[in-house]
């Protein structure tokens, strides 16, 4: 579980580390670095029935600025990661195609969910992530989903382009 403090007020995910363990174990690396204190939440995407509300860090030429103004190269991306429900371990750098593949998904896109930003056609950003406001099957299986909102929901509806995340922390 990792607490999310925003501006506009606060929200639980749980993280699902045991289907998504390199997602899971970058984004906890990334929270214990600090990378995301006060940074905005950079787009916000509004369709009729969805929205998307992207954080995180935006890596420009593969270098970022930490918070206590280090200079940092660092991988700009990992594997795509998603888990099917038969198989014991996650797949990597594999896209689903045949949308029927779906049904045999562990995780999918959901009200509240959080996936990676992708970096490219397999790979999902390092720094950068997004939550979804409803279900969108179109995307399953295209995404690193890596948690869900299970308290304070209402606050992600609230989040707009100006407001930034205080802080993320990690439950024991």
């Amino acid at each position: 579980m990792v607490y999310f403090k925003t501006t506009k007020g606060d929200f639980e995910v749980k993280l699902f580390g045991k289907d998504n363990p390199v997602t899971v174990s970058n984004f906890i690396e990334n929270i214990e670095n600090n990378i995301y204190v006060n940074q905005k939440f950079y787009k916000i995407i509004n369709f009729a029935q969805i929205r998307f509300i992207h954080g995180g860090v935006k890596r420009e030429n593969k270098l970022y600025i930490e918070p206590k103004q280090n200079l940092h190269k660092a991988s700009p991306s990992i594997p795509l990661e998603i888990k099917f429900k038969e198989e014991i371990k996650p797949r990597y750098y594999y896209q689903i195609k045949n949308p029927s593949e779906t049904r045999n998904l562990v995780n999918t896109f959901e009200s509240g969910s959080i996936a990676m930003v992708k970096s490219g056609r397999n790979k999902s950003s390092s720094t950068e992530f997004f939550f979804v406001t409803s279900k969108i099957p179109e995307l399953d299986g295209r995404y690193s989903i890596f948690g869900k909102i299970i308290k304070g929901y209402d606050v992600l509806k609230k989040i707009n382009k100006e407001d930034y995340i205080k802080a993320i922390q990690i439950s024991n």
